[in-house]
């Protein structure tokens, strides 16, 4: 969850972040939401990793089914 999401790609991008996407290297966006507040993007982040990794995959399929890189189309 952010709420400058610019900025947190480039943050991952660039390696600046400690954690999960800087210790498996992950560059690409392939997929994102938003939400109007805070507190709504945190239950639906909360909610997201109960999800299996197949109903993860199809949602992306559905926004991105190239699996682009969305960096370009948010800057």
């Amino acid at each position: 969850m952010t709420n400058d999401l610019s900025r947190r790609l480039h943050e991952h991008k660039n390696g600046l972040l400690e954690g999960f996407s800087k210790k498996y290297a992950l560059k690409r966006l392939v997929y994102y939401e938003s939400y109007a507040t805070p507190g709504e993007a945190i239950q639906a982040e909360k909610r997201m990793k109960h999800w299996s990794r197949a109903w993860k995959v199809r949602r992306i399929l559905q926004m991105n089914p190239e699996w682009n890189d969305l960096y370009e189309t948010i800057n």
